[in-house]
């Protein structure tokens, strides 16, 4: 049982270890967004990584909770021969749950900055297309093609 218990303590440990560097990770998507132009290769990059991440963290979970039910009925029937290991796991179970609230929260603010990028590329894009068809509207006007365009359109229909 005590070697059963320790490997609970370490599949938090290295759950704990995983959290950690989803966090720094979505540090760095944050920093991909700071300045004026966005670095769209290093935040692909860090999902990418945070994809990989991530399914460690569901198979750690998987063997956590398989384990974990295999032991429930030991625990509850021996919780003072257990005391120690169990407040341990309590506390590494607390620290999981933190992490993954300050990963929520960092992906939360990363989706806005996201948002608002693409917000505003299609401003400027928009924008761009507004500039570029007055210029041509401009050039057609003064070269005339419109007005002969639309003065042939009045003699073709008599």
């Amino acid at each position: 049982m005590e070697k059963q218990l320790n490997i609970l303590s370490e599949s938090l440990d290295q759950k704990i270890q995983v959290l950690r560097q989803i966090g720094e990770l979505n540090e760095k998507q944050a920093k991909a967004f700071d300045g004026d132009e966005a670095d769209l290769e290093a935040f692909d990059k860090a999902f990418d990584e945070k994809d990989a991440l991530i399914d460690e963290m569901a198979r750690l979970d998987d063997g956590f909770e398989a384990l974990y039910d295999r032991l429930a009925e030991t625990l509850k029937d021996n919780k003072a021969q257990y005391a120690a290991q169990i407040r341990q796991l309590q506390e590494q179970i607390a620290k999981v749950t933190e992490l993954s609230v300050s990963i929520q929260a960092q992906e939360a603010r990363n989706k806005k900055l996201v948002e608002e990028y693409f917000v505003k590329a299609r401003r400027g894009i928009r924008q761009n297309r507004q500039s570029s068809k007055a210029a041509y509207d401009y050039y057609r006007n003064m070269s005339g093609a419109a007005y002969y365009s639309s003065s042939r359109i009045m003699d073709d229909k008599q």
